[in-house]
C-alpha cells in the first residue's frame, strides 16, 4: 500500500505534465535556463548565447535550479535515445518537467511516510488522496517557476518536522538545525518569502526547546552566509555581474522600491478568502477541524497560519507565494478524515460522518477535472507551434517566422525551435537551411505584413480581408483556446421531473455539463506569405 500511494503521487504529477506539456511566461526564465545549459554548456564561451541576456526580465533570478535540473536531465536524455523516446528538442522540455515533478513528488512521498508514522497509515492514505485530487499543487509541481524549486526543500523541512513517534514532543537538535538550514537556503537562493515561514518555525523550535538560542543563531548565520556565498558565486558567473545576489535584488525591487504593485495589489485578506480556499478546496475546512481537535495538528499548523498572515501585509499577492503550506494543511485535513471514518457507525450521525471525507474527495475531483481541462486548452502559443511544425515539415523551403507576444507567453518556448540551432546531439534537424524564429516585440500588424523578411507569421490580431487583399498573405490556420466559462442556469429546469433514481442521475449529469460550459475562441492565427 505504501508503494502504491507513492506511485499515485508520482503519476498524478506526471499526468499533469503530459496533459499540459506547454508553459507560460512565468516559467520561461528557468525553462530557457535549462535549455541553454543543455544546449550550450556552462563554459565562458557559451554564456553570451544564453537567452537571459536578450530577455533578462525585471530582476535577475538564480541559475542554481536550472543548472541542477539540466544536469539531471542530460544523462536521462542520453539513456533513452536508443529506445526512441527522444524524438525532438521539445521532448527535452517534457523530460525536464517530468524530472522536476518527480523531485517534488519525492518530497510529498517523504511527508506521507512521516504522516503515516506519526498519525497512522490511514492518515497517510488520506493525505495522498487529498493531495492528488487538488488542482494547483499537482498541476504546477512540474512547472519551472522558482516556487516549485523552493517547494522540494520546504517539503524536506516539513518531513523533518513530522518525522517522529506519535506522542514525541521534541526533535533532536541536529534535526532542528537541518530544518533551519534548509529553509534559510531556500529563502536566500530561491524565494525570499520563505523567510516569513522560517521565522515562525524557528521561533516555535526555540520556544519548545527543540533548539537553544545560541545554536539557533549560529546555525542561522552559518547557513545564511554559506547560502549567500553559493548564490553570489554561481549567479555572478551566469549573469556576468560581480557580487550578484538575485533574491536580494528581487526584494529590493519588489518590496523596497514597491515595484511589485505594478503587477496588481490585492485586499489584505485575499490569501484567506480566495487563495487558500482555491489551493486547498475541501481540505481547508477539514484542516481547521483537525487544528481544533488535535493539539499536535494545532502546533503543526500554527507557523503556517502566521506565515500567511505575515505575507498578507505585502500588497501584491499570488497563490504561488503560499503554496509551500499546502502539504501541511493536507496533513491536518487527513487527520480529520481519519477521525471521521473511525467514528462509530451504529447510527445515522456515524454514517454521515463516515461519508464526509469521501464526499470531499469527490468534490475535489469534480473541481480538479474541470480546471485541468480548462488549463489544458489555455496554451495557444504552444499549440500554435505544434500546429505550425505539422503544417511545414523540416524539408520545406526556408522559413522565417515571427512569433507574437501572446504566443511567446503561452507556450512558444525555445524548446519549440525544432529546426534551428542549437540542437541536441543526434537530433540535428533535416533542413536545407536553419529556420529563423523571430520574437521581436512591438511590431504592429501592418509592420509584420509589410516586412519582406518574414515568410510566416503567428499573430494575435486577426487580419482583415481588406488588409489581406492589399498584402500577399493568406491565413493558413487559427488556434482556439480557453476564453472563460459560461453559465446557463436554464439547463437546470426540469431537473426533478425524473420518476426514478436513474433518470435523476442522468438529468443531473446533463444539467452539470450544460450549465457550466467552457468557451473557446480563436486566439492566434498562422499566416503564410504568398510567392
Amino acid at each position: 500500500m505504501s508503494l502504491m500511494l507513492d506511485a499515485l503521487l508520482l503519476l498524478t504529477g506526471w499526468t499533469h505534465v503530459l496533459l499540459a506539456p506547454y508553459t507560460k511566461v512565468e516559467e520561461s526564465f528557468n525553462l530557457h535556463g535549462i535549455h541553454d545549459v543543455l544546449m550550450y554548456g556552462v563554459s565562458t564561451k557559451a554564456l553570451p548565447k544564453y537567452d537571459h541576456f536578450v530577455f533578462p526580465g525585471a530582476v535577475p533570478r538564480t541559475f542554481i535550479g536550472s543548472t541542477l535540473l539540466a544536469w539531471a536531465v542530460r544523462p536521462i536524455a542520453n539513456s533513452v535515445l536508443p529506445f526512441g523516446l527522444l524524438q525532438t528538442k521539445f521532448d527535452l522540455q517534457i523530460m525536464a518537467r517530468l524530472v522536476l515533478a518527480t523531485t517534488n513528488a519525492l518530497g510529498l512521498c517523504l511527508i506521507r511516510r512521516a504522516v503515516s508514522q506519526r498519525f497512522g497509515r490511514l492518515t497517510g492514505l488520506f493525505f495522498a488522496v487529498l493531495t492528488c485530487t487538488q488542482f494547483h499543487l499537482p498541476f504546477w509541481m512540474g512547472r519551472t517557476v522558482p516556487n516549485m524549486f523552493a517547494l522540494f526543500l520546504v517539503n524536506l523541512s516539513t518531513y523533518l518536522l513530522l518525522k517522529r513517534a506519535p506522542n514525541a514532543l521534541r526533535l533532536s537538535s541536529a534535526t532542528s538545525s537541518t530544518i533551519i538550514s534548509l529553509l534559510t537556503f531556500t529563502a536566500v537562493v530561491f524565494r525570499a518569502e520563505v523567510a516569513l515561514f522560517l521565522a515562525p518555525v524557528a521561533l516555535q523550535l526555540l520556544l519548545t526547546k527543540n533548539i537553544g538560542f545560541r545554536k539557533l543563531i549560529t546555525v542561522g548565520l552559518t547557513a545564511s552566509l554559506l547560502s549567500i556565498a553559493t548564490t553570489v558565486l554561481v549567479d555572478s558567473y551566469f549573469w556576468n555581474q560581480p557580487l550578484l545576489w538575485p533574491e536580494f535584488s528581487a526584494i529590493y525591487f519588489n518590496v523596497f522600491q514597491g515595484k511589485s504593485a505594478e503587477w496588481g495589489v490585492s485586499p489584505p485578506l485575499t490569501y484567506f478568502t480566495a487563495f487558500l480556499p482555491k489551493l486547498l478546496l475541501s481540505a481547508l475546512p477539514l484542516s481547521i477541524i483537525g487544528m481544533v481537535t488535535d493539539l499536535r495538528i494545532f502546533r503543526l499548523l500554527l507557523p503556517s497560519w502566521i506565515f500567511v498572515t505575515l505575507i498578507s501585509f505585502l500588497g501584491h499577492k499570488e497563490w504561488r507565494f503560499i503554496v509551500y503550506v499546502v502539504p501541511i494543511f493536507n496533513v491536518a485535513a487527513a487527520r480529520t478524515c481519519k477521525s471521521l471514518v473511525s467514528f462509530p457507525k451504529n447510527g445515522r450521525m456515524g454514517r454521515i460522518l463516515f461519508a464526509i471525507p469521501f464526499a470531499c474527495i469527490l468534490a475535489n475531483l469534480a473541481f480538479t477535472s474541470f480546471t485541468t481541462y480548462a488549463s489544458i486548452i489555455n496554451y495557444p502559443g504552444g499549440e500554435a507551434m505544434r500546429q505550425f511544425h505539422a503544417l511545414y515539415p523540416p524539408h520545406s523551403k526556408p522559413v522565417h517566422v515571427h512569433i507574437c507576444n501572446l504566443a511567446a507567453q503561452t507556450g512558444a518556448s525555445l524548446f519549440h525551435h525544432l529546426n534551428s540551432p542549437p540542437s541536441w546531439p543526434t537530433l540535428e534537424p533535416n533542413v536545407q537551411s536553419a529556420w529563423i524564429y523571430n520574437k521581436t516585440e512591438g511590431l504592429e500588424i501592418d509592420d509584420l505584413l509589410g516586412n519582406s523578411r518574414f515568410t510566416h507569421l503567428i499573430i494575435e490580431t486577426p487580419p482583415t480581408d481588406r488588409l489581406l487583399r492589399r498584402r500577399p498573405w493568406k491565413v493558413v490556420d487559427s488556434i482556439r483556446a480557453f476564453d472563460g466559462v459560461k453559465l446557463d442556469l436554464s439547463a437546470t429546469k426540469g431537473l426533478l421531473q425524473a420518476r426514478d433514481a436513474t433518470g435523476l442521475i442522468q438529468r443531473l449529469s446533463h444539467a452539470i455539463t450544460s450549465t457550466i460550459q467552457i468557451k473557446r475562441t480563436d486566439k492566434l492565427w498562422i499566416l503564410e506569405r504568398q510567392s
